[in-house]
């Protein structure tokens, strides 16, 4: 479970490849539901990304 504001590493994004090894911030202040078929939003992934969705499984807690 995650919370808004959680740093997360992407350890594999199905819906976006390219920012694996790459640390961002959870959006979602509630569990995702049916509009995101119970992916994560992340973002502040970096300049050139757009937020991205991510399953639970495909995310690391920082700790910060």
């Amino acid at each position: 479970m995650f919370a808004a504001g959680d740093e997360v590493l992407i350890v594999s994004c199905e819906d976006d490849p390219s920012v694996v090894g790459r640390t961002g911030r959870i959006v979602d202040g509630v569990p995702p539901g049916p509009l995101t078929a119970g992916r994560w939003t992340v973002h502040r992934i970096g300049l050139m990304h757009a937020p991205v969705l991510c399953h639970a499984h495909e995310l690391k807690r920082t700790g910060r």
